[in-house]
């Protein structure tokens, strides 16, 4: 039987899944978190340790350590978790060299490789991946950005930043190769045509009024009742819609870091010889 613990990082807003059989004892990851303080510009381990400890106390074997997408407002803690299970495999829908091709050029990266070989494996929607028992489907859900995928495993769906809980929306579709369009025809065309009953476990949960957390719902719920996207929305209004709140939207805070270092598996800049990593950030003055 399957079953998930989620592991929530108040910092950023994520939530992180492990999904596991209790009978076989395997496991998956999906979406860990690196704690990075912008201030001080140093990360730490905390999320991944709690991960750890529970995949370690329960004797679990870690087959995939699992990326909606390239994150724009946390660290992945993938590279780190995979320090500590080295056979776990990291993996990510095919089109992250979409992304890699585009920050390649907005950060002037000479020799970054836009292959995706950063990643152990590069996700196809036709191909099951199987972690023992555990059977995963990939759902290519772009629009957040042109590389998200959905997991959908058994009677549930880990949609990354495709769809929140039905009283926050969507995700933002301004990031560079977004599109409002893409994210209605990913939520519209494939995550509404699962069953209602499917279950609904977001990336992250923003907590609309003070409310407490949840991040779990139904495809029939937000069918229903998300307040961006639902049933009856129709395409016009949501490009409508989407276009004009993004415009009102700062940058996440930790844009610039998390994504030169997710577009690279997880992996921070190279030590120079004074024992640092620097983060490269692009200056405008026009």
């Amino acid at each position: 039987m399957l079953r998930v613990k989620d592991f929530f990082d108040k910092a950023t807003y994520t939530l992180t899944y492990v999904v596991y059989d209790e009978n076989t004892k395997d496991a998956i990851v999906i979406d860990p978190v690196w704690d990075y303080d912008q201030g001080s510009s140093r990360v730490h381990t905390a999320s991944v340790d709690e991960v750890q400890s529970f995949v370690n106390s329960n004797e679990f074997k870690l087959h995939y350590i699992l990326e909606t997408h390239a994150h724009a407002d946390h660290l992945t803690g993938a590279v780190e978790l995979k320090k500590r299970f080295p056979e776990a495999r990291v993996g990510i829908g095919k089109h992250i060299t979409k992304v890699q091709e585009k920050f390649k050029e907005i950060f002037n990266f000479k020799d970054f490789n836009t292959s995706g070989v950063q990643f152990d494996i590069l996700l196809d929607e036709d191909r099951l991946l199987k972690a023992g028992s555990i059977g995963i489907k990939t759902i290519f859900t772009p629009g957040h950005t042109p590389a998200c995928s959905s997991y959908l495993i058994e009677d549930m769906v880990f949609t990354g930043d495709a769809l929140f809980m039905p009283d926050f929306g969507t995700g933002r579709c301004d990031f560079p190769m977004g599109s409002a369009k893409d994210l209605y025809n990913s939520v519209h065309g494939k995550l509404y045509k699962l069953p209602d009953t499917t279950k609904v476990y977001t990336c992250h949960d923003y907590q609309p009024g003070g409310r407490e957390l949840r991040f779990i719902s139904t495809i029939g719920e937000s069918k229903e009742k998300n307040i961006q996207l639902n049933e009856k929305t129709t395409q016009e209004e949501y490009v409508n819609f989407r276009t004009e709140r993004d415009k009102k939207l700062s940058a996440p805070k930790l844009l610039l870091p998390s994504i030169q270092v997710n577009i690279d598996g997880g992996k921070l800049p190279q030590v120079e010889d004074n024992d640092v990593s620097y983060l490269k950030i692009p200056v405008r003055n026009k």
